[in-house]
């Protein structure tokens, strides 16, 4: 494992291409805290076919499951089908650890401690140790871009979750070009998410961007509720998700979790779809490729909520299948409206607890 090292000395890259050739049989790690930081200044050869590119992200929900050792509710999860009903009691003991992963997080160090000492004490003073640590290693590139800038876009993402990402936004009096620089950084160094406006009129979605429309989430949403001062507390009193942060925090995490669907090998990347016209407006809070087919994606914190946005995506875009992620249990409905001109939009609606979002490609087939 090299990790400080390969930091401080980026160079070493180029020599990895040794260990494959000469000692095939040794697993070389490289990694390390804003690693893109470094590279970002540096014109290296990067070995090419002598390097393999993993994109770790943190736990998913069945891999804090799994390391509770609840190998029964992550074998129902990962066997469920939509001929099956999940048992009511068995539903709600699934969104009660789906909060407290929205509480606790996906980061190893967080997921750890709350294993071994249940304290909620415990876990906000890793999160907190966490953010302290990625604000100190900001120090270290202060001849690049202002470190009290990344700090301010770091504490505004977390009250703009579910918005278009407004650069003025952030309470600092650097000029628009640094704060945009600064969540670029953020974004290489994945420290923050883009969340890139498509027009999703086939895929690959990445092929019809607009970049002036990007909202913003952080890399956990363990540190996401640590800045926004949320409380374990809060969400097992709330029955919904919605009652916190207007539903800004679902949205949060099913991003997060959304970056952990597919192959370890494959660069995750998130998309939503708006449409601003005046007094037309319209968003998809997510849409993501299913083998050669957009499906939209949409995140109602609570168990219910209107889908007026979704029935005008499916009617321009003539799909036939949508998803919505919320605290309910499965269903599938035939959705049949009219719109303001008594046209018929008929589609199909597969309704998922949040607790299944790992399995959302194997449903959707």
């Amino acid at each position: 494992m090299l990790s400080r090292l390969i930091q401080a000395k980026p160079e070493l890259i180029e020599k990895l291409r040794w260990f494959y050739e000469d000692m095939p049989q040794l697993a070389v790690i490289a990694a390390g805290s804003l690693l893109e930081f470094v590279l970002g200044v540096h014109a290296l050869k990067m070995p090419v076919g002598r390097v393999s590119f993993a994109y770790l992200e943190p736990l998913s929900f069945i891999e804090f499951l799994q390391a509770q050792h609840k190998d029964r509710l992550v074998d129902l999860i990962q066997s469920y089908t939509w001929n099956k009903e999940i048992n009511k009691v068995v539903h709600a003991e699934l969104m009660r650890l789906f909060k407290e992963y929205v509480y606790v997080g996906g980061l190893p160090g967080a997921v750890s401690e709350w294993i071994e000492g249940r304290s909620l004490a415990k876990i906000n003073e890793v999160h907190n140790d966490l953010l302290g640590s990625y604000r100190s290693d900001f120090s270290k590139y202060s001849g690049r871009i202002s470190p009290e800038i990344l700090n301010e876009v770091i504490d505004t993402i977390p009250l703009s979750l579910a918005k278009k990402f407004i650069y003025s936004h952030v309470e600092t009096d650097a000029p628009v070009a640094k704060i945009k620089a600064s969540v670029q950084l953020l974004n290489r160094a994945r420290v923050v998410h883009k969340v890139r406006s498509t027009a999703a009129n086939g895929v690959p979605l990445g092929a019809e961007i607009n970049e002036k429309f990007n909202k913003m989430i952080l890399l956990d949403v363990g540190l996401c509720s640590a800045l926004l001062g949320l409380q374990l507390g809060q969400l097992e009193d709330s029955d919904e998700l919605d009652m916190v942060n207007k539903g800004g925090i679902a949205e949060q995490v099913v991003g997060q979790l959304l970056r952990t669907i597919e192959p370890w090998y494959v660069e995750p990347a998130l998309y939503y779809w708006t449409r601003i016209e005046r007094s037309a407006e319209a968003e998809i809070d997510y849409v993501i490729q299913h083998g050669t087919t957009v499906v939209p994606i949409e995140v109602k914190a609570g168990s219910s909520g209107k889908l007026k946005s979704l029935h005008f995506f499916m009617q321009i875009k003539g799909l036939s299948t949508a998803v919505r992620f919320c605290s309910g249990p499965p269903q599938i409905t035939q959705v049949s409206v009219k719109d303001a001109q008594s046209r018929e939009i008929n589609y199909e609606l597969r309704s998922m607890p949040f607790y299944l979002i790992s399995e959302l490609h194997r449903l959707l087939a």
